[in-house]
Order: C-alpha cells, then structure tokens, then sequence
C-alpha cells in the first residue's frame, strides 16, 4: 500500500507554479485550446470545469471561509498545476497504451477499498486526496486507475515509477502525442514530461511539495 501511495505522489509532485486563471486563448492555431495533446484538445472551459470543481470540494471540506482563503492560497498555482496534470494524464494514458497495459475496474475498486482501509473511511479518503493531490472526490477512481496504469507499465518496463527508464517511457509517449500547449501556460517539455513557464515578468513562480499521481 506503500508504494501506491508513493507512486500517486511522484506523480503529482511535478506540480508547481502560480498564474492567474486565464479565460482566452493565446494561440491562434488552436483558438479556445489551453492545450492540444494527440490533435485533440483540452479546451479553456474543461481546464476552468476541472480547477472549479477542486475550489468546490475545497470549499466544501473547509465551510470557515478564511480557513478556505487559506487553502486557496495554499494552491495558487492549480490552474497550470490542473493542467499539467491533465496533459499528464494523456502522456501516461498513451504510453500505457503503447506497452499493451490494461487496467480493470475490480482492479480500481480493490486500490480504493485498500486504502479506505489504511484512511479509516471514505470521507477521510477523500480528504486525504483532497489535501495532499488536489484531486476532489469525484475524480478519485479516475486517479486510481492511472496510479494503476503507472505502478503496471513500470512493472512491464522491469523498474519503478522513481526510475529513468519510466520516465523514458513518458518521454516517447509524450513525443508521439506533439504536446502543444497554449503560449500563456508555458511550454511542453518532452523530455522531462513535464511543463515549463515562459520568462513572463507578470507570473510569480511559487515552489509547491505537493503530488501525483496523481497524476489527475
């Protein structure tokens, strides 16, 4: 159970930088897109969707409004942070693909009722996951199954999700995918699998220690 619950913080902990919620589109050739992975999109309004419905459970978990102030300046960066992950997601989803990984829902459904176990319940679960990953209760079985899909392809590849040769892994997926992300995010590093921010003087870089995992 240990090593699951690593696995989800390694890929989450790639996470971290501050920008406001931007509502338009920088770039021209995909208008609407705050990204483009694999030639399909990931549009403005589904990355705004996936960043509210965090603030909500956040809100929900935390009902003192300054406690909740509080939580949201704790995360600054979730907008990028939220799509990083969900080009991630992709990337991990495809390499996965591409080593003939599969992952089942009873497979999903025992991750979950292990670590409910370990939690001491769902609510607490789900608080947990809120709080270390940014990852609202709704979207837990979909962040479970990608722990799986990476704790699986690293075992296919015979090493572990810390290792070179899993990241090398992402690093060609994430290669055949032409990740292209809208100018006002930052940029797409292939090799690293991983999101960079532009030189612009207006963005306040903020080092977060956060997840993975989960990957979102």
């Amino acid at each position: 159970m240990h090593r699951r619950r690593r696995t989800a913080l390694l890929l989450t902990a790639a996470l971290s930088a501050a920008a406001p919620l931007l509502t338009a589109c920088g770039n021209d050739a995909h208008p609407g897109a705050a990204a483009v992975v694999g030639g399909q999109r990931i549009t403005v309004s589904q990355l705004e969707n996936r960043v509210d419905e965090i603030r909500e459970a956040q809100q929900a978990a935390v009902p003192d409004r300054a406690q909740y102030q509080q939580a949201v300046a704790r995360t600054g960066g979730l907008t990028r942070d939220t799509l990083h992950s969900m080009v991630l997601d992709r990337v991990l989803e495809r390499a996965a693909h591409d080593a003939g990984v599969t992952v089942t829902p009873k497979e999903v459904q025992e991750m979950r009722s292990g670590l409910e176990e370990q939690a001491g319940g769902t609510e607490e679960l789900e608080s947990a996951w809120l709080q270390q990953y940014g990852v609202p209760p709704q979207r837990l079985d979909d962040n479970f199954r990608l722990q799986l899909q990476a704790q699986k392809l690293a075992e296919r590849l015979g090493t572990d999700t810390s290792r070179p040769e899993f990241w090398q892994a992402l690093s060609e997926a994430s290669k055949k995918l032409d990740v292209d992300l809208n100018p006002r995010y930052g940029t797409w590093d292939d090799e690293k699998s991983s999101r960079v921010d532009a030189g612009t003087p207006w963005v306040r870089e903020v080092t977060g220690a956060a997840a993975a995992q989960p990957v979102a």
